[in-house]
């Protein structure tokens, strides 16, 4: 999705509006964007709807990632970029209204155009017929025109910057934006941020670093080749192998992919995309009356789909001369061969000048031939023109021997021994060819092909899956984007308990991280509800140093205190708080009461009480009598002695000895 289209509403957008709610959508930016809704995420930034509240109208607003954000270099380029490119105008560019920086959030406010991008058309629609490609590819080259007379370089030019409108105009976006990110210092926010436009990055770009008009003609024979085919020319399993491919390789025509596509087309996407700059078209208008001249010679476009119009035409006049020839230059020196005929594919003249007038008839002169002679020229001519058909009809052709299912070096070798070549036109994915494999060929087995031509294949690169990331510890809003990123989406949430991890931040997923899914296969996010709370064991009456550890393996804190208890034996447990059976977070502190035994107890005088009183007294304070009575005493019945004496401090039970006289 680029910046300032409307796109289909997706998983993605219902998943952030009901899963993961943007911080950003309801608030108002630099006091005068009200932002919307989201509308896409990209590498470099997320674009909204957002309503600019003083002039009242709908603005994409572009607001970089902050990491880029962070980046002061970054940020310093992209405002002097944004500031160019808005003094650009025209009609089918994209047009940039404000720049600017309000807290941490860097923004670009650009118009809103509501429709979709190529991208997304050939998503839907597969590849397009060479007019359908042409009337798209017109004015995106009037557009590249216009910015090359006022110095800009687009730098990448792709599907994903051109707009389709619901009314049928064309719009290329983010004009200079690609040479801020290409001149950015490199920091980990930033590294590799043209890895996903690697593919249309021109040889010179990709050798020296260097971009002019012409590179930007070469990206954009790189998109009408995609237009044409469905893919890009050159695939790869890295960045790097793909720029490789830039520097040392030719790219296919789109014949070789799609046998209906005319010759003069091939002659386009090959003069636009040669390696050497000098031999391409020399500017976006050269490469645009060329296009149109191609054009002209087609059958009229027709609408992309059932419920769309076609795009709208160029608005700028093309060459007034409805007879000028444009010149492309010839094709490359081996053509693919063609299931129309052995023909090779010779250089194309978009308009053909009138045939000369027939010059006057010369009289015809009289010979006589004797016959024998016209004989012998008669059977000359005829073992000629036998050889010629011979050579020019069954010779230089052969069948095409079947590579499917066949390794691209055994596909090489089967090949060679009929004398044709391999060209790998595209690696796509397969669900039932594995990766490495020949999936189709072009032309097919037993088809005839010229001695020497190559012959296009597609390669498998396996089943198309992507592996969940690594998520842990991320907030909701970070790992919903990660998915988005590696081609997976948002299925929910399911809060759980965890011990290390924080609440609200994400623990893992269901499928766990690593698991190779589909495109666009579910995943549930597992969010952290933080450590599981803990039940208070029942410990009233238990050994003291038992429930303390106890309690302590359950996570949580202990501290203790004392007190006496005439039910519960000393050092065992008398109460907890907060109480058993209570539900506490862990890490929460409970307090543990131990016994100390009986309560202590004075005794009391009972000397010279009458014996029942005293032992009744003594009884009554929680102690025990014991009785000395002596022999052959005159008996009293009173008590003499106590011990221990009054006054004394003992456990309760113990023990209190009366002498009675």
């Amino acid at each position: 999705m680029v910046p300032g289209t409307r796109a289909p509403e997706t998983y993605s957008e219902k998943a952030m509006d009901t899963q993961v709610r943007d911080p950003l959508v309801g608030s108002v930016v630099d006091g005068r964007y009200r932002v919307e809704r989201k509308l896409a995420r990209g590498g470099m930034a997320t674009v909204y709807e957002a309503l600019d509240l003083r002039l009242d109208r709908i603005v994409a607003l572009k607001v970089m990632h902050p990491s880029l954000a962070e980046d002061a270099g970054f940020v310093s380029r992209f405002e002097r970029e944004a500031k160019s490119a808005a003094r650009l105008s025209h009609p089918h560019v994209v047009s940039v209204f404000d720049q600017g920086v309000d807290g941490d959030v860097v923004f670009l406010a650009m118009e809103y155009v509501s429709g979709r991008t190529v991208r997304d058309v050939l998503r839907s629609n597969g590849p397009l017929t060479s007019a359908q490609a042409l009337v798209i590819l017109e004015p995106v080259l009037e557009a590249l025109e216009a910015a090359h007379r006022a110095g800009f370089v687009h730098r990448d030019v792709k599907p994903e910057n051109v707009l389709i409108s619901d009314d049928g105009r064309i719009k290329v976006a983010d004009f200079g934006l690609a040479r801020t990110i290409a001149s950015s210092t490199s920091t980990a926010a930033t590294q590799g941020m043209l890895i996903g436009t690697v593919a249309y990055l021109s040889p010179e770009q990709v050798e020296r670093g260097i971009a002019d008009a012409r590179s930007d003609v070469y990206g954009a024979g790189i998109l009408l080749y995609e237009m044409l085919t469905g893919a890009v020319p050159h695939g790869g399993d890295t960045p790097l192998a793909v720029a490789y491919q830039h520097v040392n390789a030719d790219v296919p025509l789109p014949s070789a992919v799609r046998a209906d596509i005319p010759t003069s087309v091939d002659a386009l996407v090959s003069q636009a995309t040669r390696r050497d700059p000098d031999e391409r078209f020399g500017s976006a208008l050269e490469f645009r009356e060329a296009a149109h001249a191609v054009r002209a010679s087609l059958p009229a476009a027709t609408p992309l789909s059932s419920r769309d119009t076609m795009v709208m035409p160029s608005t700028t006049a093309h060459p007034s001369d409805p007879g000028a020839t444009v010149a492309l230059r010839p094709l490359a020196a081996t053509p693919v061969a063609a299931a129309a005929g052995p023909a090779p594919i010779p250089p194309v003249a978009l308009a053909t000048p009138a045939p000369p007038s027939r010059p006057p008839a010369a009289k015809k002169r009289k010979r006589r031939w004797k016959g024998p002679l016209i004989a012998l020229v008669i059977l000359a001519l005829a073992v000629a023109g036998g050889a010629g058909a011979w050579w020019f009809g069954t010779a230089r052709y052969v069948p095409v021997p079947a590579v499917v299912n066949l390794t691209e070096t055994a596909a090489t070798t089967k090949l060679a021994t009929v004398d044709l070549k391999l060209s790998v036109s595209a690696r796509q994915f397969s669900e039932t060819v594995k990766s490495g494999l020949i999936i189709s060929s072009n032309p097919a087995a037993t088809a005839e092909a010229r001695k020497g031509s190559a012959i296009a294949v597609v390669v498998s690169k396996g089943p198309e899956r992507y592996e969940v990331p690594q998520l842990a510890g991320s907030t909701v809003d970070d790992a919903a984007a990660a998915l988005t990123d590696v081609s997976l989406k948002v299925a929910g949430q399911k809060k759980v308990y965890d011990e290390k991890v924080k609440a609200g931040l994400v623990v893992g997923t269901d499928p766990e991280e690593g698991t190779a899914l589909k495109r666009n296969a579910a995943v549930t996010l597992l969010v952290s509800r933080g450590p599981k709370p803990v039940d208070i064991p029942k410990l009233v009456g238990d050994d003291g140093a038992a429930s303390i550890k106890a309690l302590k393996a359950l996570g949580l804190k202990v501290t203790t205190s004392e007190d006496y208890s005439d039910s519960i034996d000393a050092g065992n447990v008398v109460s907890v708080d907060p109480s058993s059976g209570t539900t506490v977070a862990k890490g929460s502190t409970v307090n543990v009461v131990l016994s100390k035994g009986p309560p202590p107890v004075t005794v009391p005088n009972v000397v010279d009480l009458d014996r029942d009183l005293a032992i009744s007294k003594l009884k009554a304070a929680g102690l025990t009598v014991k009785i000395e009575e002596p022999l052959n005493v005159t008996p009293l019945n009173r008590v003499l002695k106590q011990s221990p004496e009054a006054g004394s401090v003992v456990p309760k039970g113990s023990s209190v000895t009366i002498q009675i006289v």
